[in-house]
């Protein structure tokens, strides 16, 4: 399918590995010119280099997405060096606190939130105003599952994420009509360092191995996905890619999820 993007600029956020990574890999084959950027410059450009040679379409610029300055400054060198964007795809988050309410402080709800939700506030805020510019555009923020299934033992991510879902579709009512699309991804338990680390401090509470954790999880925790596998990254790629295009140009404050049935409800 031809997405119909080519010589359209993208920024990536959370691109240094996983979904962010992927959806630069499929974007950059429609001839999209992309940004990756990422809390590292160094694995930014490790990502960027396993990418491959593309002069003038690939560029790295690191930013930490709790502050405001430091967006800024990476804004800055992305309209220094491609001008204004047309997509804008949010794709950094954290895990963050786990357990259960009682056991989780002010500390690990302000850090969740700090990233996971004031993050791509921040990100639509500084990028908003490039967006708006074209008459076209498109924002894909990465929300979750747990959104609109919240778990007991990550009440601060399920908060975020259902606070992204909420900005998303505020976002859509209001910019549609200047040809500013926006949409959201809700992804279940996808194969990234981020699940890794869960699972390998699963393995270690249960005293298990990885591949036993990830089993017992699925029975245990995610009953309703009914592939019984984590999906992959260039699974949930495929659809952030299509929602970037001009194919998805009647869809506007929607949340697809790619979770294999992990929701419970319609």
């Amino acid at each position: 399918m031809d997405l119909g993007i080519s010589g359209r600029t993208a920024l990536i956020s959370g691109a240094d590995s996983g979904i962010g990574w992927e959806t630069a890999r499929i974007l950059l084959g429609e001839g999209v010119r992309v940004v990756l950027t990422d809390l590292d410059q160094k694995s930014l450009d490790a990502a960027a280099a396993s990418l491959g040679a593309l002069e003038g379409r690939l560029f790295a610029f690191a930013a930490d997405v709790t502050k405001v300055e430091s967006i800024a400054k990476m804004r800055d060198r992305v309209l220094d060096a491609v001008g204004d964007i047309d997509i804008l795809v949010q794709s950094s988050g954290i895990t963050g606190a786990q357990g259960y309410f009682h056991e989780i402080d002010d500390a690990g709800w302000t850090t969740t939130l700090e990233v996971d939700l004031m993050g791509p506030v921040r990100l639509v805020s500084a990028f908003l105003p490039s967006l708006r510019k074209g008459g076209w555009g498109r924002i894909v923020l990465m929300a979750s599952e747990d959104g609109v299934q919240p778990y007991d033992d990550e009440i601060p991510y399920c908060s975020a994420k259902a606070g992204v879902l909420a900005l998303m579709k505020g976002l859509s009512r209001t910019y549609a009509k200047e040809g500013l699309l926006v949409n959201c991804v809700s992804p279940a338990f996808i194969h990234t360092p981020m699940t890794d680390a869960m699972m390998e401090k699963r393995a270690k509470k249960i005293g298990s191995s990885v591949d036993e954790a990830i089993v017992s999880f699925l029975d245990e925790e995610r009953p309703y996905m009914a592939l019984k596998r984590r999906g992959e990254p260039q699974e949930v790629a495929a659809v952030v890619a299509f929602l970037c295009s001009e194919q998805a140009s009647f869809v506007n404050g929607a949340n697809y999820r790619v979770d294999s049935g992990a929701v419970a409800s319609i």
